[in-house]
């Protein structure tokens, strides 16, 4: 995110504050002439990477911080979501879906398989007692394209 335009957003890791993540974001994002369906793509891989971060990177401690950058550049979206949590002990299991670490929680283990479906691209850097950090890109179909 060298050029274009950008926010940077860093927020507790508490589980109420994935609802103001993806409002904030898309917000920004709305700047756009984008469509609804991608808006809300969006809006739903911004949770899933929350949750994931607030869940598993933090396991719950709400000491922790999020860390959201989102820019800009023509017709294309950039997200990074970063935690400074426990990380992933093995990256491929975790983007298998249905896998989940914490099966007691409910969780689906569909978070990485939206992710991938509803972005371009999805780059997971993590490291063990450091964190993870998920960069995702989408190229959009904006609006004006559309009625054109």
């Amino acid at each position: 995110m060298s050029t274009g335009n950008f926010m940077h957003l860093e927020f507790a890791a508490l589980s109420q504050n994935e609802a103001f993540a993806r409002i904030a974001v898309a917000s920004f994002i709305s700047q756009l002439d984008i469509t609804m369906e991608e808006l809300e793509e969006i809006k739903t891989v911004v949770s899933e990477a929350v949750t994931n971060a607030i869940i598993h990177g933090y396991e719950g401690d709400a000491s922790g911080v999020v860390s959201i950058r989102a820019g800009m550049i023509d017709d294309t979206v950039e997200l990074v979501i970063e935690d400074f949590g426990k990380g992933i002990e093995d990256i491929d299991q975790a983007m298998q879906p249905l896998f989940t670490s914490k099966p007691e929680l409910e969780r689906s283990g569909m978070g990485f398989t939206i992710m991938e479906n509803f972005m371009d691209s999805i780059e997971v850097v993590t490291s063990v007692g450091k964190g993870t950090k998920i960069r995702l890109t989408k190229r959009l179909l904006l609006s004006s394209a559309i009625k054109n």
